[in-house]
């Protein structure tokens, strides 16, 4: 007995199909998608520069550009709005491989500009070298401008201070007093058993010990607050003698060490103390450190707390801006989305070197009552232009110094999928806009809608005048079109030489 199957009506099959073409098509779009749009703009811009056909110059690598063209005739090549430039011509204007490129969607973030200038980061960038103790130098081991690393030799300085040589003295003075108190109980305690001695002698003894320990600890302290260490302490125990010099070595940025100060017990030469110098752990701080005002020298007597050197740390800096008060909405609005701010160098002589992709490190809570701005700071990484070594001696010249002018860029509106192009391949004659697009070796103009123009871009309308892949001029464009005014006569003054 067969069993038949029910029928499944057509239209039933082909929505299935359909069904599992677009569930797999959705999955797979991102696969086939970019290379058919690609396939599409292609055709296009065939298609509009006249059919698909190339140039018989370009094909067959002939000398003349214009061989087997029939410009008048031709539709995508009009005399009128074509121009072909020499090769000098084009060094002239500055067209190259990287200025004549095909377009593309971008996004593009619309910028304000402000004023700025660099500036050092408050308790970062400047580090004072203070000696905790009065005392004599005896010598000193760097000179000013020199870059020196954390934890090499500074300054050496004979101790005379008062309070820490007293301090030392009743210290050592104490443990001596405490050996003597501790021979005695030992004595004691052998004649008291036998007898010998009644046990309140040996017990008013004990009481004197504790004493004597109680007034050691405090002492101790007080030679960690004069700026001793405990492995110094533990030392001058160990010894029994006074430590007389002490030692300054460069401090770290990121991080604070006892090894900062050494005191010794004799005078060393500076080269057993750069043998034996503090390990730099810091893994924050990359730069070397410029001593920026020496403010001592050898044989001068220092009081507590004077300041011996300046050091200033330079490997990161903050650029200073100042926004207008009616750009402080659109400022917040930058710092909250995260985007990043371009820096601006004017050099004399050349093109603005832009520093592009900075961090807004923070905004100021108070506007300048006198000059109606709000202060921002952008983070500024720094590089080393110049590092050499002179009379054995390192000095080290920083590319950023604070004081240096620049302008920030900070984008306040952000617009995707954009034709943005260089505000120097745009030409404005009238009420008309044109670029210049590459067609074999004319440039050909082309009129466009610019939607947005500042002092670096411009955006160009994607109303159908350019396509992605179109290759165009990216500077050069009011040169070129002058170029093609004088071609077509029209830069020539009818009026010339006439008296009406």
């Amino acid at each position: 007995m067969k069993i038949r199957m029910p029928k499944i009506p057509m239209k039933w099959v082909w929505l299935v199909a359909t069904l599992i073409v677009v569930i797999v098509g959705g999955f797979t779009w991102q696969h086939w998608f970019p290379a058919t749009k690609a396939w599409v703009d292609r055709t296009a811009v065939s298609f509009r520069n006249g059919g698909g056909e190339s140039h018989e110059g370009e094909a067959t690598g002939e000398a003349d550009p214009h061989a087997g063209h029939d410009h008048a005739a031709h539709a995508g090549h009009d005399e009128a709005t074509s121009l072909e430039l020499s090769k000098q011509a084009i060094r002239n204007i500055g067209l190259s491989d990287e200025t004549i490129r095909p377009i593309k969607l971008e996004t593009f973030r619309r910028s304000i500009t402000v004023p700025a200038v660099v500036v050092e980061r408050p308790g970062r960038s400047r580090v004072q070298v203070a000696t905790p103790m009065t005392g004599v130098i005896t010598h000193v081991h760097a000179v000013q401008g020199e870059a020196v690393e954390p934890g090499s030799l500074l300054f050496q300085i004979r101790l005379t201070h008062e309070d820490l040589v007293n301090a030392q003295t009743d210290f050592v003075r104490t443990l001596g007093e405490l050996d003597v108190e501790n021979r005695e109980i030992a004595r004691l305690e052998q004649v008291t058993r036998s007898g010998a001695v009644a046990g309140k002698v040996l017990l008013e003894r004990q009481y004197s010990r504790d004493k004597l320990n109680a007034n050691l600890g405090a002492q101790r302290e007080a030679l960690r607050l004069h700026g001793l260490s405990d492995d110094q302490v533990n030392q001058i125990e160990r010894e029994r003698r006074l430590l007389r010099e002490l030692q300054v070595f460069t401090p770290s940025v990121d991080s604070h060490g006892e090894a900062e100060l050494r005191l010794t017990q004799r005078f060393v030469q500076a080269s057993f103390v750069l043998e034996d110098k503090p390990q730099h752990t810091d893994s924050q701080h990359t730069g070397p450190l410029i001593l920026q005002d020496l403010s001592v020298h050898k044989g001068q007597s220092v009081n507590a707390g004077e300041t011996l050197c300046i050091l200033t740390d330079y490997d990161e800096l903050f650029i200073e801006g100042l926004a207008f008060e009616q750009d402080i909405r659109q400022l917040r609005g930058a710092s909250q989305n995260g985007w990043k701010v371009d820096a601006i160098i004017e050099q004399p002589g050349s093109e603005s070197r832009v520093i592009e992709g900075l961090e807004i490190a923070y905004l100021a809570n108070q506007v300048d009552a006198t000059t109606r701005t709000l202060n921002f700071y952008v983070r500024l990484p720094n590089e080393v232009a110049k590092d050499r070594r002179n009379d054995g001696n390192r000095y080290v010249e920083w590319r950023y110094v604070p004081g240096q002018r620049m302008q920030l860029r900070v984008p306040v509106q952000e617009m995707p999928e954009q034709i943005v192009v260089p505000v120097e391949a745009v030409a404005s004659e009238g009420a008309e806009t044109f670029v210049f697009q590459q067609n074999g070796s004319h440039f050909d103009r082309v009129p466009v809608h610019v939607k947005y123009r500042d002092q670096y871009s411009a955006v160009i309308d994607n109303d159908g005048s350019l396509f992605p892949g179109d290759v165009i001029a990216m500077r050069g464009a009011h040169q070129m079109q002058m170029a093609l005014k004088n071609k077509s006569g029209g830069g020539v003054d009818p009026h010339a030489g006439h008296n009406h």
